[in-house]
């Protein structure tokens, strides 16, 4: 899908800032455990099952 690849961030530089730094001093688990949270929260945002089962499918992907 096409809306998925287009980048829409007005700053990706200060969100990707952002993102790094709300990390900062979290052990591994709890890392992880705000990325899922993060995840299900932008999820429900989305909401479009079809657009998120897309977003899977891509990660999946890129990360192989």
């Amino acid at each position: 899908m096409d809306a998925l690849k287009t980048p829409r961030i007005t700053d990706p530089d200060g969100f990707y800032a952002e993102l790094l730094g709300a990390h900062e001093g979290m052990s591994e688990a709890d890392s992880h455990a705000m990325n899922a949270r993060l995840v299900l929260l932008l999820a429900n945002a989305v909401g479009d099952r079809g657009v998120l089962s897309e977003a899977i499918a891509l990660a999946k992907k890129a990360g192989g």
